[in-house]
Formats: C-alpha cells, sequence, structure tokens
C-alpha cells in the first residue's frame, strides 16, 4: 500500500487505499489546492505573516477581523504542525491506543469478553486521516480567503525592510509576522542517512504497524508515541541519552509515565551513549553504550523524536 502526503496524489488499488486517497485529496485541497493563483498586489499590506500554522493563522484572522489588509504566505501545508504532522494526526492515534488499552484490560473491571480484540492498524491510520481532512476545512485557504486574507503559497524572501518576494512576486508591508515553526531536530550520527528513518513528519504515513520499533528521543513525542505503538502490538524500546525520561518535566511525573510506559509494554534505554545505526536487508541494527557496555537491537523501523529545530532560514 502507497501513501503520498503532497497534492497528486494517486487512487490505489484497494478500498481502504481508495479512501486514504479521498482524504488525502480532500486535505490538500483544503489547505495546499492544487489550482490556486497567487494574486499579484497592487497596494501595500497593513500585515504580512510568513507561515501558515496555528500562530500564523491566528494572527491573520484576527488582524483581518480588525480591518487590516493581511496576506498570508505559506510554502507548504495551510495549518501547519498541528493540523498535517502534530496535534491532530497524533492525538487520533492516541485515542485509538487508549481504547485498545481498556479493551484489553477490561477483565481487571469486571468485563469480561469471548474475545480477543485486536486492532487493525490501516484502519486506525485510515481513522485518522479522515479526521485530519474533516478538520482541515477550518485551515483552508478558501476559508481564509473569505475572511479577507489573501493567501499566497511559495517561499518568502525578504527584500527590503518593508518588502517580501514571494515566487518573484514583490509584496511591500507596513509590518511583518514570523510564524514559521520548527521541524524535527536530526543528530549527527554515523550512517544515519543510511536508513528510513521516521520523524513526527512522516509517521503518519505508515499504513504497516512495525513489529518492533526503536525510539530515540525520551521528549514528549517520543513518549506519546512509544505508548500508542505499545498498546498497538509494537515492540517499543525507547533510547535517551539522559538518565530518564522527560528531562524537562518534574521528576514525580516523569517516574508516574515511565511506570505507566512500563506497564504498555515499553522498554526504556536510559543513558544510551554513541548510538549508531545499521541497515540490514529487512531490518535496522541499532548499536549503543550503556554503562559502557556495548549493546545492539534489531528493530524494523526506527523513529527519531530528537527535539525541534526553527525554521528561521
Amino acid at each position: 500500500m502507497i501513501f503520498l502526503s503532497h497534492p497528486g496524489s494517486i487512487a490505489l488499488t484497494n478500498s481502504g487505499s481508495l479512501q486514504i486517497d479521498a482524504d488525502e485529496d480532500r486535505r490538500t485541497r483544503n489547505v495546499r489546492p492544487a489550482a490556486w493563483k497567487n494574486i499579484t498586489p497592487s497596494h501595500r499590506y497593513d500585515l504580512v505573516v510568513i507561515g501558515g500554522g496555528t500562530a500564523g493563522l491566528v494572527s491573520a484572522a484576527g488582524a483581518a477581523g480588525l480591518g487590516a489588509r493581511v496576506a498570508l504566505i505559506e510554502r507548504n501545508f495551510l495549518g501547519g504542525d498541528c493540523l498535517n504532522t502534530g496535534c491532530v494526526p497524533s492525538k487520533a492515534l492516541l485515542h485509538s491506543a487508549r481504547v485498545a488499552a481498556a479493551f484489553s484490560k477490561a477483565a481487571e473491571s469486571g468485563v469480561q469478553s469471548e474475545s480477543v480484540p485486536e486492532v487493525d492498524f490501516p484502519t486506525v491510520m485510515q481513522r485518522m486521516r479522515r479526521l485530519r481532512a474533516e478538520i482541515s476545512e477550518n485551515d483552508s485557504a478558501e476559508r481564509f480567503s473569505r475572511l479577507g486574507v489573501d493567501v499566497l503559497f511559495g517561499t518568502a524572501e525578504f527584500t527590503g525592510p518593508k518588502s517580501v518576494s514571494v515566487e518573484g512576486t514583490q509584496i511591500a508591508f507596513k509590518r511583518a509576522i514570523l510564524a514559521t515553526g520548527a521541524r524535527p531536530r536530526m543528530p549527527t550520527i554515523p550512517d544515519l542517512k543510511k536508513i528510513n528513518v521516521l520523524t513526527s513528519e512522516n509517521v503518519f504515513s505508515l499504513d504497516t504497524l512495525p513489529p518492533r520499533l526503536g525510539i530515540i528521543g525520551g521528549g514528549p513525542i517520543g513518549c506519546e508515541l512509544a505508548q500508542a505503538f505499545a498498546r498497538f502490538g509494537s515492540a517499543v524500546t525507547l533510547l535517551h541519552s539522559k538518565a530518564g525520561i522527560l528531562p524537562r518535566e518534574d521528576p514525580d511525573a516523569a517516574a508516574i509515565i515511565t511506570t505507566a510506559l512500563q506497564r504498555d509494554g515499553v522498554k526504556i534505554v536510559s543513558e544510551a551513549k554513541n548510538i549508531s545505526f545499521h541497515q540490514h536487508a529487512e531490518s535496522v541494527r541499532i548499536s549503543f553504550d550503556h554503562f559502557e557496555k556495548n549493546q545492539s537491537l534489531d528493530v524494523d523501523r526506527v523513529l527519531f523524536a530528537t527535539g525541534r529545530k526553527p525554521n528561521i532560514e
């Protein structure tokens, strides 16, 4: 099964794939319509907003609502991380994972079932994409155009203190807001470019549940996806370079989450140092030092959750 997360995705062969394609087409028609034509402005804008994620959308809509002339520039998908690769898809997955966990522990609450619940992972992902497509209408180019915002797609480049260029079109403005967001920060690790890694930007493209999943990074993203995939049935190992997970959180809270993850079957390896990777035909071998002893782990996929890097280039 193929999943394409950009405009022009192709129709696939089975009914489930056709539905995925329809959902993705609906999302892209809303937040990056292929036929969209950037206007050539003849006036100076009161406000130019660069970045169409949550902060950019709120800024643009609020200013337009007050009567300002607003231009909103986005180089990829409107909605940013929250809609496309963050809040919406991750929380949809977490809901399904919570339901799966509740079923598996039903007997503890006195609820008996004659059958063992099974997770239909492709259906889980299809539900996530359907919800994302439905919500995308709120962040659509058409909706913001109706609000009085001029939406332009392309890469913005400042050409002066009060001017910016978008795909060759010059735009003059009085004020500008930079709301360009962030992306996954990838560490410098030997042979990392030789493996097919997952991040928060492409993990939601999966259609097949990895039997063995290695997660690098014990922050919020790594922990929530570790729990979700473990509840779906993956054998999850979470490697973290520090002494414990969630180092920015209160230690007591981090300890509670550690216990919860371990209860769901997540293997946590703290203080994993000198991590390296070797791609095999069907798996990836992760090698690392743990308390000065070299260890290795074979997984089917590797997910990096090693922090975020601001888009300021």
